[in-house]
């Protein structure tokens, strides 16, 4: 509102001294995690960017920087094909081990969320190995065989696959087979969420759809799935991004020995430019997750705004009805204070 060709300036509410300390210290707990992510993520990731257009070679008197614009990416798809291969092997290998993870989280978190003798101990049992398995316990483990079955023939398998599938994708889920169990060691962290997000489902939703004679597949199918469908994209985005950072990763390994390797071609540069090609094909996978998985809102949100709309509508209707009402009164009334409208006595005349 304008008084006198000024803006009237909005009343600002100012913060008593309580909310003032809380904030501050809210800001204090948070400021590690800042200092974190400026100095070790926004920073190396804009010396990437930067190093990803030139050729950097190590001298007496520091890095020498010469532009090489694509130059980079050209040599990677040009002159080093085993990169390419690596990345549709990653993808396929991905897009099948995600749901493989999920979907057994998900199946252990059902039944730890039942009422079952030592479930604490099983919680601990399917979470230990994310904790105590780190780097090279898990690189001793792969190369004593311990992170496949012993009973399956990978290369079997892969044969099997490469008369019906391209050979990438055939790669990759034979990958998949021979670090089986590996992979169902680090669903830990999904099968927590998943328990936690089954703990929150209101139990009155499962007696009512038991009154109604729904089975246990339909109460899954109907209450449960949707319920926690914002948690298996939260769990599949997750999965992602553990997977694309693992050290049994051929890409990770690739990009570290371009990184520090000796020659001319490649370097700090070489190497930015294939961590940001990785970089571009998670961010395309992550997205393809969302766009399978992701709402806009959550399901108790869309019911309710199914109920709020529905509400409106009667509303709106009543008030339809109640003008028709008044107006159909007011005609009356004005008919009979004209006098052409009388009440019939029986009598044959109006």
């Amino acid at each position: 509102m304008k008084i006198f060709g000024k803006k009237e300036k909005k009343p600002r509410i100012k913060l008593g001294k309580l909310e003032s300390r809380e904030a501050r210290m809210g800001y204090l707990f948070v400021a590690p995690w800042l200092v974190g992510v400026l100095a070790f993520l926004l920073i190396p990731l804009a010396q990437s960017f930067y190093y990803m257009w030139y050729n950097i070679r190590i001298t007496p008197n520091g890095m020498k920087f010469t532009f090489l614009g694509t130059g980079n990416f050209t040599q990677i798809w040009l002159e080093n094909p085993e990169f390419p291969q690596q990345l549709v092997t990653y993808i396929w290998q991905t897009l099948i081990e995600v749901p493989i993870i999920v979907v057994f989280a998900l199946m252990i978190a059902i039944m730890l969320n039942g009422k079952i003798v030592a479930r604490g101990f099983f919680r601990l049992i399917f979470f230990l190995p994310v904790i105590i398995v780190s780097g090279p316990v898990m690189n001793l483990l792969v190369s004593e065989g311990a992170s496949s079955i012993p009973a399956m023939d990978t290369q079997a398998i892969v044969s099997a696959m490469e008369t019906v599938l391209p050979a990438s994708a055939a790669e990759g889920i034979g990958e998949i087979f021979s670090n089986m169990i590996m992979t169902l060691w680090y669903s830990g962290v999904q099968i927590l969420i998943f328990l936690s997000a089954l703990q929150k489902v209101d139990p009155s939703m499962y007696e009512a759809a038991k009154i109604d004679g729904g089975s246990e597949w339909e109460c899954f199918w109907k209450i449960t799935l949707p319920t926690i469908k914002p948690m298996i994209l939260l769990c599949s985005v997750y999965s992602v991004i553990f997977l694309s950072g693992n050290e049994q990763n051929e890409l990770i390994t690739m990009i570290k020995d371009a990184m520090f390797s000796g020659t001319k071609e490649k370097g700090y540069g070489y190497a930015s430019a294939m961590a940001w090609m990785y970089a571009l094909v998670i961010t395309l996978i992550t997205l393809l997750f969302f766009l399978l998985l992701g709402s806009k809102k959550d399901h108790y949100d869309r019911l309710v705004k199914k109920h709020q709309k529905q509400l409106k509508k009667e509303e709106r209707e009543a008030k339809r009805i109640e003008r028709r009402g008044r107006r159909n009164a007011a005609r009356m009334e004005k008919i009979q204070r004209k006098g052409k409208f009388t009440t019939y006595d029986g009598s044959g005349d109006y």
